[in-house]
């Protein structure tokens, strides 16, 4: 661990610590733009909630989640953009005195920038320059483990290149993954052919609708044995991950980084009563999420529109949990979980050890007072059996009460009446037949009335 001093936004210098991932990592300087009140209209607003030196500690986090060596940073706030270059004269050759100063290579704008403001500021400051959306494209290529993943984040990476005619640059020729932003072989010619970049692009689609087909095919699959699906989706490392194993006792990476998990996990998981259910880890949300991404992983967030439950995991000792939960709900709000659908979501409060007594108090008064809230901690297991109660409790209230007799010998019939749903009460009556009363969810009930049409005595909603 180095320390080094950093310029922060109030001009003064202070130590900061970084992370040399090895020594031939590439020296990068951060700058954050944040905007002031009325920089960019009425419409942005909601940004404004959001504390700037946390979006700077966002940036960092993002940085080094590609295990860049972070030499400096700084904090740059507009009261109006400049189109050439983003930010004024006088900070761009501030910051280009720093990143000469520090022999940074590579210059992380934590704002969106157009193709003629990168190229400006490039030119401007010596250095490779990346902006919010090039960098979060480049570690999901980097954390994109299934062949489905690196196809869904290169359509994202082209489409957003597409209109850009970045130069190759080779200073991370020697790290692997990402793709190609950050330079390396090969990458050349698709950065600067916009013929060869559609051509790429439209092969991408073609694939990616073969594997949305077979996407589809195993929901169908999973609609014949129906079990529920329980989606978890929270802004990235809210700590889904560590929940996911928690419940499941799978081994999916859990760190405490930015985007450590990026493909889709999916698992059966019994509840207390023994009813199963299927829980899916998703891609983690973040604020100003690229549109081009969140359209790429459209196919893999559609497990989200198919849950019957969203579990909504928020890091609760977070500074920006409720900036951070606005940020989720505008991704969802997108995918079409709307105000309707806002029912079937329940807020998992994780991280509740990192909360001093007095947090924790108040967090806990505000949780009593809704019934759509659950406060755990994923790490040490507190709470987890109040979530899985929670669970069981909104499964049922959704679910129809039918009474069947089943006849002699038809045990496979039986036993899909134990998977299906929850089994209440059971008779074995003198003549080998079995009298049952199940507990079935809503979205199945018809399933079974068509399956057990003649053995059906009664239904009626619980």
């Amino acid at each position: 661990m180095t320390n080094r001093r950093r310029q922060g936004g109030d001009g003064h210098s202070r130590p900061v610590s970084f992370q040399i991932e090895g020594p031939e990592a590439t020296r990068a300087y951060v700058v954050h733009v944040g905007f002031k009140p009325g920089a960019l209209g009425p419409s942005h607003a909601a940004g404004l909630l959001r504390d700037e030196a946390e979006r700077l500690e966002e940036a960092r986090g993002l940085a080094a989640a590609i295990d860049l060596d972070i030499v400096g940073d700084s904090t740059v706030m507009l009261s109006r953009p400049v189109p050439a270059t983003l930010i004024g004269g006088g900070k761009v050759a501030e910051i280009g005195t720093a990143v000469k100063e520090l022999e940074a290579e590579l210059v992380v704008v934590n704002a969106t920038l157009s193709p003629v403001q990168q190229r400006n500021l490039e030119r401007a400051w010596g250095a490779k320059v990346l902006d919010r959306t090039g960098l979060i494209l480049e570690i999901f290529g980097r954390r994109a483990g299934t062949r489905e993943g690196r196809l869904q984040v290169e359509l994202a990476h082209l489409t957003y290149q597409k209109s850009r005619l970045v130069r190759s640059w080779t200073h991370l020729e020697r790290q692997r993954g990402g793709f190609g932003f950050l330079g390396g072989p090969g990458e050349t010619q698709i950065e600067a052919d916009r013929r060869v970049i559609q051509e790429r692009i439209t092969k991408i689609r073609g694939e990616l609708d073969k594997v949305k087909a077979r996407r589809e095919l195993h929901r169908e699959n999973r609609r014949r044995v129906p079990y529920p699906i329980v989606a978890l989706v929270g802004y990235t490392n809210a700590g889904k991950s560590t929940l996911f194993n928690r419940l499941t006792r799978a081994t999916v990476l859990a760190e405490n980084m930015l985007f450590a998990t990026l493909d889709p996990t999916m698992r059966r998981l019994a509840l207390p009563h023994g009813r199963v259910v299927i829980l899916s880890d998703t891609v983690g949300f973040i604020s100003e999420l690229p549109t081009d991404l969140v359209a790429a992983f459209r196919a893999t967030l559609e497990e989200v529109l198919e849950a019957t439950l969203i579990l909504h995991v928020r890091d609760i000792s977070h500074a920006e949990t409720d900036a951070q939960a606005a940020d989720v709900l505008q991704v969802l709000d997108a995918l079409g979980i709307d105000e309707d659908r806002r029912e079937h979501i329940i807020e998992v409060w994780n991280k509740v050890d990192r909360l001093d007594e007095a947090e924790r108090t108040a967090f806990a008064n505000q949780a009593e007072r809704r019934d759509d809230v659950v406060m755990v901690s994923a790490l040490t297991g507190e709470g987890v059996a109040d979530l899985l109660a929670k669970v069981e409790e909104r499964l049922a209230t959704s679910a129809d009460i039918l009474e069947l007799r089943i006849s002699a010998g038809e045990g496979a019939r039986l036993a899909w009446l134990y998977e299906v749903g929850e089994v209440l009460s059971r008779d074995d009556l003198d003549d080998g037949s079995v009298a049952v009363t199940v507990r079935v969810p809503a979205e199945k009930a018809s399933l079974v009335r068509s399956r057990y049409q003649d053995e059906m005595l009664r239904a009626a909603a619980e």
